[in-house]
């Protein structure tokens, strides 16, 4: 895991920007800095180094006198890779994975992508072909941004890397309308566009192509999972095929040189994780879990956590965060972060990955996005139910009534019935609805609105099903904001976080799955339950509390030292002409995490991308 950056430019380099660039990124990477240069090619590496420790490994790296990569991420099925080069003839000198990603592309080309398993992004400077290539993993957890102007290349790990290189920071106030109206903090329709105008985002399994030469600069996506549901396999075959894919991941995912840890909430989702982990041999796994811990909180998960650690005889580490702690914490998550963060949450996160680090542990196995594919969320009811009312199934099918029976309110209305019998009518005129509120959202200034009004980027998905909706989570919008989150506040400390429920041959495998096996007899998630069934305490898998990773932020937003930051920051959105002068008096109004209306803490976030020297390192 590491920090990289570099730039391709017609005209001379500045040495200066690239070392600034390079220094920016070194929280990424305390471990090594690399630079290397060939006219006006400058590639540019933070280390951290968790395969294969030795110098040998720093980059940038050098391969079959051709190629230079960096590389930040892992490659969890290296060594597979590396048998099957080594049986065409390929040598190597290392025991990295970066070594090999450099090797396959050499003998595969840009399909080398369709072979590797993990989290990545890597940039390849082809010395003979004058060619970079660069490319970045399947579902997105590892950054990569980048600027073009057509004489000038420069891409990072972080955009306060390309704002080092001279490149100018200006917010893109498409995307913070939609932030401040409706949450988003990306374009569903366009995954390249960021907060910043002129900086870009390398979506996730795509990769860049640049010949400078010919001032030729492509980007292509290398792989799409596809949304086609088998009928014909049964609960059994399921639970079969996931144990044997979450093995897998779980394996490869505990691969490394360094010691080993995981997040545990004291959910199904971290539960199994750490299940897993404790049955298999590892040198490096410490049996060390970190728990986020708010005491008299009454979404404290802490009870559920300590029957887990119990069970596997755990060394526990809990971690809590106090009112007076927000505002220098949120400072600090925010210079890290770049673009505003949706809740405190992060700010937790945070804490968490820096409790890890402090005590020893550099990777993190972590329950992330299993809500996404597995359908955890309580919203995702409603969706099932529009697919079986729409079939005629939902009376017949019991789904709704057990449901209730576990306490699940999740509203399905006369709206949700239309929705569910014109979807593409339902979809429209909630886009219209959504556009009218934004517009009209109160606090606003009105010239800002109305320059942004016809900008809303509220999108539905495709198909108005189950697996439609957790498609649209996991690939278009939703997912992507938590993987940068954990990238982000993971590395802030140096520290590695893996998410085997992200294997894509696993994320594959359930998007070929009917919906039924994910919402079952009223229950989310029906299938990782059945899985997990046999390795954890009865009270996790079977637990009817669905708790989000959520912190008090209510009570937290009513501390006078973060009331104030607040106010500072509408006021900071006041002078940039964003918010009307009338929304920074008055009281702050605290609200939950979750809540359906944040804009107060919304305000708070995105002051930052106007606060003076919020990026400073």
């Amino acid at each position: 895991m590491c920090g990289i950056t570099g730039v391709i430019s017609s005209v001379p380099v500045s040495a200066s920007g690239v070392g600034a660039a390079i220094d920016s990124l070194k929280h990424r990477g305390p471990e090594g800095r690399g630079q290397w240069e060939d006219g006006n090619v400058v590639l540019g590496h933070t280390r951290l180094c968790i395969i294969d420790l030795s110098k040998d490994a720093a980059q940038p790296l050098h391969y079959a006198g051709r190629y230079v990569i960096i590389h930040n991420g892992e490659l969890y099925n290296y060594r597979e890779i590396k048998k099957e080069l080594q049986q065409k003839g390929h040598s190597f000198t290392t025991a990295s994975d970066t070594e090999v990603i450099a090797a396959a592309y050499h003998v595969y080309g840009p399909s080398c992508l369709q072979r590797f398993e993990g989290m990545f992004a890597f940039a390849i400077w082809d010395r003979r072909e004058q060619t970079l290539f660069i490319a970045r993993d399947r579902m997105g957890e590892k950054p990569l941004f980048f600027y073009y102007d057509g004489e000038l290349l420069a891409f990072a790990s972080e955009m306060k890397a390309l704002w080092a290189l001279g490149i100018v920071k200006e917010v893109n106030r498409s995307l913070l309308y939609n932030y401040l109206t409706t949450g988003y903090t990306s374009n569903p329709a366009d995954p390249q566009e960021t907060f910043y105008h002129n900086i870009q985002n390398l979506p996730p399994a795509s990769f860049l192509l640049y010949r400078p030469a010919a001032q030729e600069l492509k980007t292509e996506k290398y792989w799409q999972p596809e949304l086609e549901e088998n009928h014909s396999i049964s609960e059994q075959e399921a639970v079969e095929r996931l144990q044997a894919l979450l093995d897998d991941s779980i394996k490869k995912s505990l691969r490394s040189d360094v010691a080993i840890g995981t997040s545990l909430s004291g959910g199904l989702d971290s539960s199994t994780i750490v299940a897993l982990c404790s049955r298999m041999a590892s040198d490096q796994y410490t049996h060390k879990c970190f728990t986020a811990v708010f005491e008299g909180f009454e979404k404290n998960e802490a009870e559920h956590a300590l029957a887990v650690v119990k069970k596997f005889n755990l060394r526990h580490y809990p971690v809590t965060v106090t009112a007076s702690e927000v505002p220098a914490l949120m400072d600090e998550v925010m210079r890290h972060q770049e673009i505003p963060v949706s809740s405190a949450s992060a700010l937790a996160q945070f804490r968490v990955y820096q409790a890890a680090k402090e005590n020893g542990v550099t990777v993190l196995l972590d329950g992330q996005g299993a809500d996404e594919i597995f359908g955890g969320y309580h919203r995702y009811y409603r969706w099932y139910w529009q697919e079986l009312y729409r079939e005629k199934k939902l009376g017949s099918s019991g789904e709704m009534e057990a449901a209730r029976k576990l306490g699940i309110k999740e509203p399905f209305a006369l709206k949700a019935k239309l929705a569910a019998m014109f979807p593409d009518f339902a979809a429209s005129l909630l886009q219209t609805v959504k556009s009218r509120q934004a517009f009209r959202q109160n606090g606003l200034n009105r010239e800002f609105a109305f320059s942004n009004k016809r900008n809303l980027y509220y999108s539905t998905p495709a198909h108005f099903t189950l697996n439609g909706i957790l498609y649209f989570n996991t690939f278009v919008y939703g997912l992507e904001e938590l993987l940068r989150l954990a990238d982000r506040n993971s590395m802030a400390h140096a520290a590695e976080v893996r998410l085997p429920y992200l294997h894509h041959p696993l994320v594959e495998f359930l998007f070929t799955l009917p919906a039924h096996l994910k919402i079952r007899n009223g229950w989310t998630k029906w299938l990782l339950r059945k899985t997990a069934e046999p390795v954890l305490p009865s009270e996790i898998v079977w637990r009817k509390d669905k708790v989000g990773f959520e912190p008090p932020q209510k009570l937290w937003m009513q501390d006078k030292h973060v009331e104030e930051s607040i106010r500072h920051s509408k006021q900071l959105l006041v002078s940039q002409g964003i918010l009307d002068a009338s929304a920074a008096q008055g009281k702050v109004r605290p609200h939950d995490a979750h809540a359906a209306d944040t804009r107060e803490w919304r305000y708070w976030s995105a002051g930052y991308l106007f606060k003076p020297g919020a990026d400073d390192r």
